[in-house]
């Protein structure tokens, strides 16, 4: 079983027009973090992924995910 989380941080700091290291600074972490959560090669602890979501005004589900997220245009949209 992996352990993989997955996120859309990289999606809403984009949309948001947010910088890595704005949101670095918004959250008191490194701003290599924000890198390292948005490639998945760090899983945050659970205060980190509430305040993240948090900060984007979201649900942590909207955040991150043990599955990984659809891709955008991927899903059939009905009519």
């Amino acid at each position: 079983m992996s352990e993989s989380v997955y996120n859309r941080i990289a999606m809403l700091r984009a949309e948001r027009g947010v910088s890595r290291r704005q949101l670095s600074e918004a959250l008191g972490i490194h701003y290599q973090t924000v890198g390292y959560l948005e490639r998945g090669e760090y899983s945050p602890s659970l205060y980190l992924a509430l305040r993240i979501a948090q900060y984007f005004e979201v649900p942590v589900e909207v955040v991150f995910s043990t599955d990984p997220f659809p891709r955008l245009g991927s899903s059939e949209r009905s009519a």
